[in-house]
């Protein structure tokens, strides 16, 4: 979609993916991931997100991470893993997770700005290890993806009342009185848990994706996810953990950039992928008021309100592997000409200005549609050149 040439072919493997046609797998080169690259990952290896203080988080380097191996881009991988290990892990991440956020202090130096780890993060991480050990036979990845997932199990998975096995957000923080945590449902990604439950049966992961959907049932609002969960006693939408701290435990509950994500992973997994069928109703939210809205809404309330309407293009990519794997093809036919019809010609990248986030959504959804990359009901990918 980064030209006229480009979008008709996209427009085509689009509809292909609508009516289940086949034959539409794309080799390499990917020009969206091409464009996002230059745009937003320098020499060193690390993704800039340009619209918030050239920051980076293990979020970032970890999508990267993932395209990377899906066009079978070793150099870039390397580069992507060597700096988040040596400038977010201290320089060794077998000894500890990365920190999430690192950028520019305010004595003016560049360091890390948080150390605490964001799971969602260190999850996609330990996937891309694993698969990228398999897919490419180097064991040292596969190695430092199963000590990963150790750390992670070790570090940030509980049992929560009222849910079971559990995904804290990270380490610390997340536990804000004895009887209650916070969870993020965008931080379980269906397929990665059950990549690391192969990697590791005797681990967390299949129990993990089992509460997916109890998780889901009792934390979404109106049908929409919920970027944040309230779990113990009993299980809500929650405020953030901020607005807790400061004494707001009834502020709003919301869905937005977050949960957007939710719709994102549920329709790319596979369908027989553990905890995926059973989710997928939970949401059913976003599929209703996309039958008779254009635009997907950027925040929701606990309630199911739409508090503001105007989700971003990367909201019409995120929920279009959804919309297709649950059969609605006409909302998705919708969303993709919004897509489509949001390419700057300029950058070959989506929307005005284009955002880092949107491109990560879209990276994800239109490599999907466009069959550069499948997940396996077990989690592994299946690629064009593999």
């Amino acid at each position: 979609m980064l030209n006229g040439r480009i979008g008709r072919k996209v427009g085509v493997m689009a509809l292909g993916a609508i009516f289940g046609l086949q034959g539409c797998r794309a080799e390499q080169p990917w020009p969206l991931w091409q464009k996002y690259t230059q745009a937003f990952m320098d020499t060193s290896g690390r993704i800039v997100d340009r619209g918030a203080g050239d920051k980076t988080t293990s979020e970032g380097q970890a999508y990267a991470m993932f395209f990377a191996l899906v066009v079978n881009d070793r150099s870039r991988f390397d580069k992507l893993l060597h700096w988040t290990e040596d400038n977010l892990a201290g320089g060794d991440l077998t000894a500890r997770l990365p920190a999430w956020n690192w950028g520019k202090a305010s004595d003016g130096s560049w360091k890390i700005l948080d150390a605490n780890s964001a799971s969602d993060a260190d999850v996609w991480i330990a996937y891309d290890l694993l698969e990228a050990g398999r897919l490419w036979k180097v064991e040292r990845y596969e190695k430092l993806g199963q000590v990963m997932a150790g750390r992670i199990a070790q570090s940030e998975v509980v049992t929560v009342p009222g849910i079971g096995t559990m995904l804290l957000p990270g380490p610390f923080g997340f536990h804000p009185d004895p009887a209650n945590y916070i969870l993020n449902p965008s931080y379980l990604p269906p397929q990665a848990l059950a990549r690391l439950a192969l990697a590791a049966p005797s681990g967390p992961w299949g129990a993990i994706a089992d509460s997916l959907p109890q998780l889901l049932a009792k934390g979404s609002g109106g049908g929409f996810a919920m970027n944040w969960v309230l779990a113990g006693v009993t299980v809500r939408p929650s405020p953030t953990l901020e607005e807790l701290a400061a004494g707001k435990a009834n502020e709003v509950a919301v869905g937005s950039y977050d949960a957007i994500r939710v719709y994102l992973w549920l329709g790319m997994a596979d369908r027989d992928t553990r905890g995926v069928q059973a989710a997928m109703p939970e949401v059913g939210g976003m599929a209703a008021y996309l039958k008779t809205h254009v635009t997907p809404p950027v925040t929701v309330d606990q309630a199911g309100k739409i508090l503001d309407p105007a989700g971003s293009v990367g909201f019409s990519a995120a929920v279009i592997p959804y919309l297709l794997s649950t059969g609605r093809q006409a909302e998705a036919k919708m969303q993709m000409d919004r897509l489509g019809a949001s390419v700057d010609p300029a950058t070959g990248l989506y929307g005005h200005p284009a955002m880092y986030y949107d491109q990560n959504l879209a990276l994800f959804a239109t490599g999907w549609m466009e069959r550069r990359f499948r997940f396996e009901k077990d989690g592994r990918l299946r690629l064009p050149w593999k």
